[in-house]
C-alpha cells in the first residue's frame, strides 16, 4: 500500500521586526533645524541691509545681528564703540520716568532702568548699577552724562552696550570762578541748591576722527560754556559769557544752540551756536578760546514771533 503522499508547505520567510527611534533620537532629529539659507546672503547685500537697520534704530541692528553667527562675524559689533562711533548712539531713546518717586537707583527698581523708543513707543529694559552713586544731568543722542556722588567725575554711559567715557570732576571748575556769584552757588550748603546748580544745564557731545571725545556742557544759571575731551585732568571754563536773556539750549550734532532776546528797539530774537573746541590748529598749537564764542545763525523778527520760544531736533520726530 502506498504511503500518502505529503505536500510540503512553502517556506514562510520570517517576520520583519519594526525596530522604531527610540524618543529622545526622534525629538533630537525634530530639533535639529535644516541649515539656513540666510548664512549665505551676499556680504555686499548684507552689510547695505545692516546699514539701513542702523539707521533706523540700533537695536533693530542688534537684532539682525542675533539672527546667525555668519551675520554677526560679518557685521560690527556695537560693544566696545558705543561712544567713539556716533552710529552706535541710541538717538531715538531716553530713559524713561517711572514716577512715584522710583529714581533710577531706587532699591525697588532693583538696577534695572527703562527706555521709551521716540519712534515706535517701545519700552526697552537694562540693568545699570552705576546708578547706585550716579545722577544723571542730561542725556544727548541717547548717551548719558553721569555724574559720580562723592567726586563729581563725569562719566558719558552708553546705555545698551555698557560702554564709559570717563571726564574729569566738575569740581575742577571751582578755582576757575573766583570769588564770584556763581562760586557763591557753587559752594551752597544745602545739597539740593547745589544739586539743582549742577541739573540746569545742556550739554553736547562731538567725537573727532581719532575717537576722541569732547563734551561741552552750557550752564543756564551763569551763561557760560565749559569744556573737556576723554584724557584731560579738568574742564575748562570759556571766558566768552553769552549772556541773558538766552533760552533754553539744544544740542544737534555736537554743537550747542539757543535763543536770545534782544534788548533794543527791534525786539528781534538770535538763534546762536557754539561750535565744539579743536584741539590744535594747522601749525600745532592750541587754538584761541574765541573759538568757543557764540556766532549768529539767523534772526527772527518780532513780528514773527513775540513770546518765549524752545528750540526742536526733528530728527527725533516720529
Amino acid at each position: 500500500m502506498s504511503r500518502p503522499r505529503t505536500t510540503r508547505c512553502a517556506k514562510r520567510p520570517a517576520p520583519q521586526l519594526a525596530v522604531a527611534p527610540c524618543a529622545a533620537t526622534a525629538k533630537r532629529r525634530r530639533l535639529a533645524p535644516p541649515e539656513s539659507p540666510w548664512a549665505s546672503l551676499n556680504p555686499h547685500l548684507l552689510r547695505l541691509v545692516a546699514e539701513r537697520a542702523l539707521a533706523s534704530d540700533l537695536l533693530d541692528y542688534v537684532r539682525l545681528r542675533a539672527v546667525c553667527a555668519a551675520w554677526r562675524s560679518a557685521t560690527a559689533c556695537p560693544r566696545g564703540r558705543g561712544i567713539t562711533d556716533p552710529r552706535f548712539h541710541p538717538r531715538r531713546w531716553m530713559m524713561f520716568p517711572e514716577g512715584h518717586g522710583l529714581h533710577p537707583g531706587h532699591a525697588k527698581l532693583c538696577g534695572f532702568v527703562r527706555f521709551f523708543n521716540l519712534s515706535t513707543g517701545a519700552l526697552a529694559r537694562a540693568k545699570l548699577p552705576l546708578f547706585q552713586d550716579h545722577m544723571v544731568l542730561d542725556s544727548v543722542d541717547g548717551l548719558l552724562l553721569l555724574q559720580r556722588d562723592h567726586d563729581t567725575a563725569i562719566r558719558l554711559l552708553h546705555p545698551f552696550t555698557g560702554d564709559i567715557a570717563d571726564l574729569p570732576p566738575l569740581e575742577t571748575l571751582r578755582p576757575q570762578m573766583g570769588n564770584t556769584t556763581n562760586s557763591v552757588l557753587w559752594n551752597y550748603n544745602e545739597e539740593k541748591h547745589r544739586i539743582g546748580f549742577l541739573r540746569d544745564v545742556c550739554a553736547s557731545v562731538s567725537v573727532n576722527d581719532t575717537g576722541s571725545i569732547t563734551v561741552m556742557l552750557a550752564f543756564h544759571l551763569f551763561n557760560r560754556v565749559a569744556f573737556a575731551a576723554s584724557g584731560d585732568l579738568q574742564w575748562t571754563l570759556s571766558k566768552c559769557d553769552f549772556g541773558r536773556p538766552c533760552w533754553r539750549t539744544l544740542s544737534y550734532q555736537g554743537k550747542l544752540f539757543m535763543v536770545k532776546a534782544k534788548h533794543d528797539i527791534t525786539g528781534n530774537s538770535d538763534i546762536l551756536q557754539i561750535d565744539p573746541p579743536n584741539d590744535q590748529d594747522a601749525e600745532g598749537s592750541p587754538l584761541p578760546e574765541k573759538e568757543l564764542a557764540p556766532k549768529l545763525v539767523a534772526t527772527i523778527p518780532w513780528p514773527l514771533f513775540s513770546g518765549r520760544m524752545r528750540l526742536g531736533d526733528t530728527d527725533n520726530w516720529p
